[in-house]
């Protein structure tokens, strides 16, 4: 069963001679439990794509499914819900609120939906990311890893069908970068999570199980159980791999 679908895609800024086509024709399948990672020079879609996969970004022609239900028939009230209970998103600049402690931070989106978290879920949560000893801590006595990590959590407590990750960690260092894929990875393999990122890093897409490469708007090669270095010498070889 496919976690996210799409057919297709086409997204169109502009009109007329100004028109820009940032995707152009692209379908893609996400299989549930999967860690997907989604690459490409600067300007070829990647960020396009993921904001149109989770709902942040109408398409202009096309069809994405996040399950079974189509993104382009929905209202906007109906966007918010699947946005709110369907969807996580983790980013770069971690987007955590400084007058809340972690804890507080990582229950927020449930709060925001009156839900209340499931304590043996959120303790399990809690414990894979490793942060118990800090949950009473605000963001600014936190790490860059630490707080990314907050937000990991955030995401993963609501039990979305799938996490969108722009860059999570594009402002870490080496090692708490190491930490908050490492987590990623874990959340596939003990919570059958399903995970997209977008990233520039071959070390970071090297933890997926699977690389779509993006050129000019469509897709254009695919990796799977991808190294470090295979992914390298694919992005400086795109013009030559394209399939």
């Amino acid at each position: 069963m496919h976690a996210v679908h799409a057919k297709d895609v086409w997204k169109v800024y502009g009109t007329g001679e100004a028109q820009v086509a940032a995707l152009r024709g692209v379908s893609l399948t996400l299989e549930r439990g999967g860690f997907t990672v989604i690459m490409g020079p600067s300007g070829s879609g990647k960020s396009t794509l993921m904001h149109c996969l989770a709902g942040l970004d109408e398409v202009t022609r096309g069809e994405i499914l996040i399950g079974t239900t189509a993104l382009s028939g929905l209202r906007d009230r109906a966007m918010t819900r699947l946005r709110r209970e369907r969807i996580g998103f983790i980013f770069q600049q971690f987007n955590l609120l400084p007058t809340l402690n972690a804890e507080e931070n990582i229950r927020l989106p449930l709060a925001i939906a009156g839900r209340k978290p499931d304590p043996e879920w959120m303790a399990r949560v809690i414990g894979a990311v490793g942060l118990g000893e800090r949950l009473s801590h605000r963001p600014a006595q936190l790490s860059g890893g630490q707080q990314q990590r907050v937000a990991c959590a955030r995401a993963l407590l609501a039990r979305p069908e799938v996490i969108f990750a722009d860059e999570p960690t594009g402002n870490l260092d080496s090692r708490a970068g190491a930490e908050v894929l490492g987590f990623l990875k874990a959340s596939v393999r003990d919570f059958g999570q399903t995970i997209v990122m977008v990233t520039h890093d071959p070390v970071a897409a090297s933890h997926a199980d699977r690389v779509v490469f993006l050129a000019d708007g469509e897709i254009v090669h695919e990796l799977h159980e991808p190294s470090a270095d295979a992914v390298l010498d694919t992005m400086k070889n795109l013009d030559t791999v394209r399939s």
